[in-house]
């Protein structure tokens, strides 16, 4: 999950504290200090995590971009500026945009916000913001909630006793009320060295939080991780609200193959990686795969995987296991690859409820297609053919509107050779007009081409002037303002002209 730490660099950051062991320093310093200490955390633990640095006062400014290389943030704490006052409203406005460029409107992401506990002073101050959140434009909205889905965290490198710190921790509880998750207000016991860096220790635990489970599979087992750890999901509808956790037992239901499955809509993506066992657990002593082996069972090589051999299994045949996650929550485990050289064995979470992948009907009635024998391939393709060559006619401004008659016009003027494109293009405008209950259009495309017959030329072709007039005569008619309806070119004799 993207971390984007917020770092507060106005000048109440530059105050100096005296710690408990009479050594002067500043919050700013226990800020670095704290962050250097989170990111050790998660390059010894979860090294696959994109982390980014924002720092901000009045304005904000994107220190370092979302990436694996921790030491690049950390050399760039060192070198960070002191500026004027702290304006949390613009450094949440920095946060949307800067996800949305990465990472769109639907990646979970955490929001580490590192202060002193000052909430700023006037019109642009955070007590501010939320008292007139009622009285904001349409043309200025407050950031919070986020543009996508966010847990915010915040860390008031105070004294707990402070007053300052009192007065604002009620404003980033709202605050955090406001994200619609689950977020948290953190402050040292000790305003030292040693009390900041067991706080960011203890955040990125509770941020960085892995899953642990078993994957089943008949009598067949195996000890798996999850990355990023599944969060819960909340379905809600009109009438209910139910919220999904991920079971820790992963059952294997049955599998499919990867070109029936298509592309589905899906809440996650995870890695499954292989769980290591515990030795000190009597549990994890026993054998994955019921498999006589003469090594020593302590060895994690030689000890026979299931995760390993489904791995394997799907990339070879193509497949897809169909797993249970839970109470009506499906998903599917796939071999995916990165490279040529390397893959990985991922779990898609989808939407919970049986009816998830539209095509494949529910979930609960999958069954082997040897209990249907009439049963060629599946899916079951419709018999009917149908023809996707033409695109749907969609009028959201009237430039597009105003295109399609264009369009129509283009192919009269060169009639009789463009006669299939002209009623092929008429058609398909009226027929649109027809089912959106667009009957004006007609009226008003019949003037359109009487129009058009009036200011011809005189040396195009007679069957163009015959053609139009035959178009609006129809177009005007009440009895075909039918959308099956179908108007055909007008058939004229000119040798009796």
């Amino acid at each position: 999950m993207p971390t984007i730490i917020l770092l507060d660099v106005s000048l109440s950051m530059t105050k100096p504290i005296e710690t408990t062991e009479n050594f002067e320093t500043s919050p700013k310093q226990l800020a670095v200090l704290g962050i250097n200490a989170f990111l050790d955390h998660v390059s010894a633990n979860t090294k696959l995590e994109f982390i980014s640095l924002m720092a901000f006062s009045s304005l904000y400014e994107e220190k370092s971009p979302f990436t694996r290389d921790y030491n690049a943030i950390k050399a760039t704490l060192q070198n960070i500026d002191d500026y004027d006052k702290t304006c949390l409203e613009t450094a949440l406005h920095g946060v949307n945009q800067m996800v949305l460029g990465e990472w769109g409107n639907n990646t979970a992401c955490q929001v580490v916000l590192v202060t002193d506990g000052s909430v700023g002073i006037g019109p642009m101050s955070l007590k501010e913001s939320l008292t007139n959140l009622i009285h904001r434009s349409p043309n200025n909205p407050f950031p919070v909630p986020f543009s996508f889905p966010a847990k915010l965290h915040v860390v008031c490198l105070a004294h707990p006793n402070d007053m300052c710190l009192q007065r604002s921790k009620p404003l980033y509880q709202k605050l955090i009320d406001l994200s619609g998750y689950d977020g948290s207000i953190s402050v040292p016991e000790q305003l030292n060295e040693v009390g900041v860096t067991s706080l960011f220790h203890k955040l990125a635990e509770d941020i960085y939080t892995s899953f642990k489970g078993t994957l089943k599979c008949g009598n067949l087992k195996s000890r798996i991780m999850l990355y990023p750890a599944p969060v819960h999901y909340t379905k809600v509808t009109d009438f209910d609200c139910q919220t999904y956790m991920v079971s820790e037992t992963i059952d294997i239901l049955g599998f499919i193959s990867v070109n029936d499955i298509g592309s589905p809509m899906a809440v996650s993506r995870h890695l499954v990686l292989h769980g290591v066992q515990n030795i000190k657990d009597p549990m994890s002593m026993e054998t994955e795969i019921d498999l006589t082996i003469d090594e020593d069972t302590n060895d994690e090589s030689k000890t026979p995987s299931f995760c390993v051999l489904l791995h394997g299994a799907l990339k070879v045949e193509n497949m897809a296991a169909l797993v249970s996650l839970g109470d009506n929550w499906f998903g599917f485990i796939y071999s995916w690859a990165d490279t040529k050289k390397k893959s990985n064995l991922m779990l898609t979470l989808l939407v919970p409820g049986s009816d998830s992948v539209p095509w494949l009907g529910d979930l609960n009635y999958l069954g082997c297609t040897e209990q249907f024998e009439q049963c060629s391939s599946f899916p079951i393709r419709p018999s009917e053919k149908r023809s996707y060559s033409q695109n749907g006619v969609v009028w959201i401004r009237s430039a597009g509107l105003q295109s399609d008659i264009q369009k129509i016009l283009r192919h009269a003027r060169k009639l009789p050779e463009k006669t299939q494109q002209f009623y092929k293009e008429l058609n398909r405008l009226r027929k649109a007009a027809i089912s959106l209950g667009f009957l004006e259009l007609l009226l008003a495309l019949a003037t359109i081409f009487e129009q058009e017959c009036l200011s011809l030329p005189g040396n195009v072709h007679p069957d163009c002037a015959v053609q139009l007039h035959h178009a609006a005569e129809v177009l005007k008619k009440t009895q075909n303002q039918d959308a099956k309806f179908v108007i055909t070119p007008y058939v004229a004799n000119y040798n009796n002209l």
